[in-house]
Formats: C-alpha cells, sequence, structure tokens
C-alpha cells in the first residue's frame, strides 16, 4: 500500500509493534522440551487478546497462527508435535491483521543456549543483511538495490541467499506491490521505490541449497539436511531519508 494519511501510519505502527511484541515473547517463552504448537498457542493468544488475527490464517487459510521454521526448515513451517531441542537454530515469522491493517516480522534464535560460534556468524551477518537491505530502501532508488546489497553483506560472510522466498509490498493485504523483492541482485528486475510504500525487507541466509523442497504437509519449506538458515524481517515504509521501521516492539 502506499500511505497518504497520518492515520494509516499511526494504525501501521500498532500492528507492527503488536507482531514485533508477539515475537520477542514468543523468544522468551520457548524452551527446550516445548512443541512448536505449544509455542504457537503462546503467540496466538497474545494476537486475540489484543484484538488482531493470524494473517496467514486469515489469507491462506494456514494451519497455524505464526510460522515456526526448525533447523533444516527454512519458511512457513506449520506448527505441530516437533518437540524443540536445546540449540536448534528456530525462526519464528509473525504476521497479523489490526483494523484492516497487516504487518510481518520474523527472526531467528537458538533454542535454550546461546548460538554455537557458526549459528552466531551466520545470525549476525543475515541481520546485517537486513539493515543494508532497509538503508537500500528509499524513494526512486531502484527495486533491485535492496537484494543487491544483501546478497553483497551474505557473499561477504562466506553465504547464500535464498532465491525462492522474497521479501514484498503489505499494508492492506499480507502480499501486495510491490510483489517480488529478491533478496539477491536481479539486474533485469524494473521498476523504483516510492515515497510512502509499504514493504517487508527479509534476507534468508543459508549454507545449503538456494532452493527450498516443500514438506508433505504441504506448506513448511525445506533445506538439505545438516545446513542452516536464518531470516530477519522488518516491514518499513519507504520516505525520502531513512525508512520507517513499523516493526519494533516499541
Amino acid at each position: 500500500m502506499t500511505i497518504e494519511h497520518d492515520e494509516e501510519l499511526e494504525a501501521l505502527r500498532r500492528v507492527g509493534q503488536l507482531v514485533a511484541r508477539v515475537v520477542r515473547h514468543m523468544q522468551a517463552s520457548m524452551a527446550p522440551g516445548m512443541t512448536t504448537a505449544e509455542l504457537d498457542a503462546i503467540g496466538e493468544r497474545m494476537l486475540l487478546d489484543a484484538g488482531a488475527q493470524p494473517a496467514p490464517r486469515l489469507e491462506v487459510g494456514f494451519p497455524g497462527a505464526t510460522c515456526i521454521s526448525v533447523g533444516e526448515e527454512v519458511a512457513h513451517g506449520v506448527p505441530g508435535d516437533r518437540v524443540l531441542q536445546r540449540g536448534e537454530l528456530i525462526n519464528i515469522d509473525v504476521s497479523a491483521e489490526l483494523g484492516g491493517f497487516f504487518a510481518d516480522t520474523g527472526a531467528s534464535f537458538t533454542v535454550g543456549a546461546p548460538p554455537s560460534r557458526a549459528q552466531d556468524r551466520l545470525l549476525k551477518a543475515t541481520q546485517a543483511a537486513m539493515h543494508q537491505g532497509i538503508r537500500a530502501a528509499r524513494h526512486g532508488h531502484p527495486i533491485r538495490l535492496i537484494g543487491k546489497r544483501m546478497e553483497e553483506v551474505a557473499r561477504r560472510a562466506g553465504y547464500d541467499v535464498m532465491r525462492d522466498l522474497c521479501s514484498h509490498g503489505v499494508g492492506r493485504a499480507l502480499h501486495e506491490a510491490p510483489g517480488h523483492i529478491p533478496g539477491y541482485h536481479d539486474p533485469k528486475l524494473r521498476g523504483a521505490l516510492w515515497e510512502g510504500c509499504v514493504i517487508t525487507v527479509e534476507p534468508f541466509l543459508t549454507t545449503g541449497a538456494v532452493v527450498t523442497t516443500e514438506a508433505a504437509d504441504g506448506w513448511t519449506l525445506r533445506n538439505r539436511p545438516g545446513s542452516m538458515t536464518a531470516q530477519f524481517e522488518h516491514t518499513i515504509v519507504v520516505t525520502r531519508g531513512a525508512p520507517i521501521i513499523l516493526t519494533l516492539p516499541d
């Protein structure tokens, strides 16, 4: 969407802050021995108590309230009976609708223990890639510049970028125009960003394959066994200066 009024910006801030708080609360609540369904229930209760609706369920009939991807799972992980193990890499992705507006955020962590050296390097590189992508998102800049900047960070750190997962427009729906903002440099991609445009910025950095495979549940996207993938995501508003990050918890 394109923001036209201050009221729209404030409404997006409300839902953005909510999903950010949900991710933070789920991170603080997760522990070894908990199932992903139990963790999802914590996020769902927080959303519903705030009067929000889980966007994946609302928009596409996703079977959970949040996406929880563990280990070799890259994205769209379906909450279920998988038991969290100490030291596992986990991604929590929360998107919601509140008052007719949508926001989307996500982050990767380790379960119940500090990250290993290899995990820590990947997590820090992915966060750095996201922030470089956000800095590139200004009025008049080519859309492809976001992916170019994120891929540069990934390559310098020795990682690949997932090719079949991307950032996207958001605001009045979970997915809007621009519908395809790759996390890598695509010189053929045309179009520029504009003031007031609301988008996500979400790199996926990996040590495995650059294209996912779909699990038998029809939702979860996986990488090769033993590989690591991390994602961090903010919803932002493009301006003529520094972008406005909507998905901060306060």
